[in-house]
């Protein structure tokens, strides 16, 4: 059995519950033994559990899938439970994830802004057939099929959002995660819309060409998508569209 004595973590978090009235911003500090293997999602249970019950925070599956825990974590975006306290210094400063809807202290609603992203860029396949459910799908080549699974593994928690320069000032901007379904949806062999329609949805400043080419939406995604890649993927298929419109 070890005789490691357990490092002692200060947890900062910035709270704010925006439905009490007259309650104001502030910054709670937690002390807590750290366990091995330790997750910041387990250190906010630990909080909740045995500090203050009122803490509000988010989470699903605690397995870097559902995207909830997504917060500020010394002011970088990420995923609480896919952060290991032992990778950090001991004293650590959480707070919610911003421009998304503060529903208290580290919980936000990134739904509404997510939902109204998917209904402007019309994010489901469109096709000029009837669906017949009976029968089975066109065959589809695996590396096609890769390339699109691939871009379909983004779980939406907001990360690249919140890093993401040109949105904090460009409210307009469809961002990282707008342009990544772009991409997916292009790729797709089943979507009959074509570069002009894609152009009609991305093709301006609020689009692929308002990217200042950061990186910070890459730098943040916890599944390591390839977001600059596409991005600049696209913008070469909107130039082309762009200068045939001029012709």
């Amino acid at each position: 059995m070890s005789n490691e004595i357990a490092r002692k973590l200060k947890i900062n978090i910035l709270r704010f519950d925006p439905n009490v009235p007259g309650d104001r911003p502030r910054i709670d500090m937690f002390e807590l033994d750290e366990a091995p293997g330790m997750t910041l999602f387990i250190a906010l249970n630990d909080i909740r559990e045995h500090y203050d019950a009122s803490l509000k925070f988010d989470f699903v599956c605690r397995a870097g899938i559902c995207g909830s825990c997504s917060m500020l974590i010394n002011g970088r975006p990420g995923l609480a439970c896919r952060t290991l306290t032992s990778t950090m210094e001991p004293e650590i400063m959480l707070a919610p994830l911003p421009l998304f809807e503060l529903i208290g202290d580290l919980s936000v609603f990134t739904g509404n802004w997510m939902r109204g992203l998917n209904e402007r860029l019309e994010t489901w396949i469109h096709t000029q057939e009837e669906v017949d459910v009976d029968r089975l799908e066109e065959r589809m080549e695996p590396e096609l099929a890769e390339e699109i699974y691939e871009l379909d593994r983004c779980i939406e928690c907001g990360c690249c959002v919140a890093g993401c320069g040109t949105i904090q000032m460009r409210e307009e901007f469809v961002g990282a995660v707008g342009l990544n379904k772009i991409a997916r949806y292009r790729l797709d062999p089943r979507d009959t819309r074509d570069d002009a329609d894609y152009y009609e949805l991305v093709g301006d400043e609020d689009g692929v060409f308002g990217c200042m080419t950061l990186l910070g939406c890459e730098d943040v995604c916890p599944k390591e998508l390839p977001l600059q890649s596409k991005i600049a993927y696209l913008r070469r298929k909107m130039v082309e569209v762009g200068i045939n419109k001029k012709d």
